[in-house]
């Protein structure tokens, strides 16, 4: 059974009825973030029950040594990790000398929590009575501000129901963190200086190894029925990485008394002073205010639902789902800066220790390209380019490679990889070709070509010198086949010839030959200075060229499939409709040897390249292929269902594409692999997006021009979605009646929909 809390809402996430066994699964669920830092959703106030404590920033992060029980050689030294971050937003809280706990309370009544995605903010209500007697109503509301990043803002109620209350306030700054995903147990945080001044703390920490210097810092006020008492302090108490203030104040029953709580960071990744830049944040919150900040992140949100919403009538949950998607892919990253990616869990938690996946450049850089300025995309790719010396780095040490040729990590945090599962690190190489493709895919959406003559073709040279290398001539075969891999699909190690692995190698050659010519002929100063600088000369080339036209790619004719890899069809090939249900998900109940020698996908392989390729096959040879495989797949990868809906979309498998669409817009919504208390699949939701607009919308672009196959799911009355193509932005709208297009601007623009041009003149619907 799937979880079942969540209330249905079109717009916000939200819980009723206390419950401690789901206390770290809304915890991740409802978790905030503004790009530049973020939190799970943490009780403010003391809480002696199960719970895992995260506050995160951007661009931090911990060199955890690597831990292995049998070290082989060319191991990366260390897994990154991003740090749990101090803690801002405590505040223990004492009524009438009890500690407010709800793990404690004797009656808990009203519990209500609510993520309003369309506003930005996280609030929290109930009404508690605490062992001493005394029932208080409690309203918390918090939010990281989108304008001013470096601001967070709370909102703490408390209202005595049946007897007058003496509370006290502690509001605190701990920088005695440590993460719960770490190697060797080690405090990743060497605390600086604890500093105070009236109603302000702050308390500055290094990070080990990296020398991260960062300044978390608090701004209190204390209210009764909203008017601010100009209260200090009644006393500090500084401890060598903490600092916790206490206001005391007596109140009647049925008075509303409050705290209002500024924080956050400081970070010298961005100032070199971050003591007097946390001064100064302060500064900010307090002359804009507490209800002009909430009044601004409203504001703020509502211009980027404005282009990046997806409506659907007729279905909340569906509605639900990808509207928290799309929240939490803009909470995690904003295109502000291009230091920055975007990690698995984002701001939700510490697995896959924070870093940069191929997620980014698969599944990530269609949604930020359709919904934000072409810029923010183009930040992704350069964030690549930065790095490209540490791939070139990563071949040579690691592999032994050599002039040039380059393997992108598939984890990183600064280019340096970083993963510490060596069949992972050294074997799911298929990494490179993802970068590859988004590059291409930036041209193809932009119709931008600056980038690679700039920066992009040294990336596709680096990346074609490595498949060159990485190939081998098999003497039986006649061919080149790549051995010793990982393809996307993880429950396989160690494999030959996986089909997606060689269709991508041959493809970045040959794409990377192509755009050599181009730029020859449109950039010859690029050409000539990127040829000097990487030495690079016609036999190499033809070198390339010879693997890439001579590429084996395993197949079954009986079948009319590719096989995943050579002897796929030697395993027992059980479909996953006649596996006990009560065996799944197998990575949890099935021993690695097992999965290694089954059938069973952990996510879409082979029909991963018919995604990324599917004009180069035809329409039976997508269908043969995906009925095979899609028997075979358990979509224990969140990356897996968002493939399977495009795919079964383009077949005209509504109800399945249907089914799909649910299970990747509802992965954490519903708790589908069971693990959404270490945190929520960020860079999956991306593939949510992609379901609807290129499963659902049929999007594609071919030949510079963009094409519909509009379809809808028998479930919905309508859907709609916009794009923003080449600075033009094209909404959507789909019924089963019809589909219209609507232009925004003062140019028309051509469309191909459903295998027809229609032109469609600006802010006049077209209809089909």
């Amino acid at each position: 059974m799937n979880q079942d809390y969540i209330q249905p809402d079109n717009w916000s996430i939200i819980e009723e009825g206390f419950d401690v066994e789901r206390v770290k699964s809304s915890e991740s669920l409802f978790s905030i973030g503004n790009g530049a830092m973020g939190q799970r959703a943490n009780f403010e106030e003391q809480y002696s029950g199960k719970t895992f404590q995260g506050s995160y920033i951007a661009g931090i992060y911990y060199p955890d040594k690597t831990k292995v029980g049998w070290w082989k050689n060319g191991y990366p030294k260390y897994f990154a990790k991003v740090l749990n971050a101090p803690n801002w937003i405590g505040i223990d809280i004492e009524i009438n000398g009890e500690a407010l706990d709800l793990n404690s309370c004797t009656k808990i009544e009203k519990y209500r929590r609510e993520l309003n995605m369309q506003e930005g903010w996280y609030n929290r209500s109930f009404t508690a009575t605490l062992q001493n007697g005394i029932t208080v109503e409690v309203n918390s509301r918090r939010f990281l501000s989108i304008n001013e990043d470096e601001i967070g803002a709370i909102k703490f109620d408390i209202t005595p129901l049946n007897q007058d209350a003496t509370i006290i306030y502690k509001p605190y700054l701990d920088a005695g963190v440590s993460n719960e995903d770490t190697n060797w147990e080690e405090k990743f945080w060497e605390p600086l200086d604890v500093a105070t001044d009236n109603n302000k703390g702050f308390v500055t920490a290094q990070t080990l190894k990296t020398a991260f210097k960062v300044t978390t810092y608090m701004h209190n006020s204390i209210f009764e029925n909203d008017k601010d008492l100009q209260l200090s302090p009644l006393s500090i108490e500084n401890e060598v990485d903490k600092t916790q203030f206490t206001y005391q104040v007596s109140v009647s029953k049925s008075i509303k008394s409050s705290i209002q709580k500024f924080g956050g960071y400081t970070v010298s990744l961005n100032h070199n002073n971050t003591l007097e830049a946390a001064k100064s944040a302060i500064e900010k919150a307090t002359t804009i205010g507490y209800e002009q900040l909430l009044s601004d992140q409203k504001e703020a949100w509502g211009k980027i639902w404005e282009m990046s919403d997806i409506t659907i009538k007729g279905d909340v949950k569906a509605q639900q789902g990808i509207r928290f998607n799309i929240f939490q892919l803009n909470q995690t990253y904003l295109g502000k800066d291009s230091r920055l990616n975007i990690g698995p869990k984002g701001f939700t938690g510490e697995k896959y220790g924070g870093s940069t996946y191929w997620d980014t450049e698969a599944y990530c850089i269609p949604f930020y390209m359709a919904t934000k300025d072409q810029k923010v995309a183009r930040n992704l790719l350069t964030y690549r380019y930065n790095q490209l010396d540490k791939a070139i780095e990563n071949a040579e040490q690691n592999l032994g490679f050599n002039n040039g040729a380059a393997l992108y990590p598939m984890v990183t945090m600064n280019g340096e990889e970083c993963h510490n599962e060596w069949e992972i690190t050294h074997e799911e190489i298929h990494r490179n070709g993802a970068i590859a493709f988004a590059i291409f895919n930036f041209y193809r959406f932009t119709g931008d070509y600056s980038y690679i003559p700039e920066k992009g073709l040294e990336v596709l040279i680096g990346i074609a010198r490595f498949w060159h290398q990485r190939a081998s001539y098999s003497n039986d075969k006649k061919q080149y086949v790549i051995l010793g891999v990982t393809g996307p699909n993880e429950y396989e190690n160690n494999i030959n010839n996986n089909f997606y692995t060689n269709y991508i190698a041959k493809w970045c050659i040959d794409y990377t030959t192509a755009q050599l010519k181009r730029v020859a002929i449109e950039y010859p100063k690029d050409h000539k200075r990127i040829i000097e600088k990487v030495k690079l000369g016609d036999a190499e080339i033809q070198a390339w060229n010879k693997v890439a036209s001579n590429m084996y790619f395993p197949k079954s004719e009986a079948l009319g499939i590719y096989l995943q890899q050579d002897g796929f069809l030697d395993k027992d090939l059980v479909p996953v409709k006649d596996l006990d249900k009560a065996q799944r998900p197998i990575n949890q109940k099935w021993s690695w040897d097992r999965v290694l020698r089954s059938p069973y996908i952990k996510q879409a392989d082979v029909l991963q390249g018919f995604y990324f390729f599917e004009d180069h096959f035809t329409r039976e040879e997508l269908e043969r292929n995906f009925d095979f495989y899609e028997s075979f797949t358990v979509h224990e990868s969140s990356l897996s269902p968002c493939v399977h809906s495009i795919q079964a979309a383009k077949l005209d498998k509504m109800d399945m594409a249907y089914q799909f669409y649910l299970r990747t817009s509802r992965l954490d919504l519903d708790d589908y692999n069971k693990e959404v208390e270490e945190g929520c699949h960020i860079t999956s939701m991306a593939g949510t997006w992609m379901s609807i607009v290129e499963g659902f919308g049929g999007m594609r672009i071919k030949n510079s021009q963009l094409h519909f196959t509009p379809k809808i799911p028998k479930e919905w009355e309508a859907y709609s979605f916009k794009i923003n193509f080449r600075n033009q932005i094209v909404t959507v709208n789909v019924s089963a009646a019809q589909s219209t297009f609507t232009v925004d601007g003062n140019q028309e623009l051509v469309l191909n929909v459903n295998g027809k041009e229609l032109t469609v003149a600006p802010n006049v619907v077209a209809t089909i």
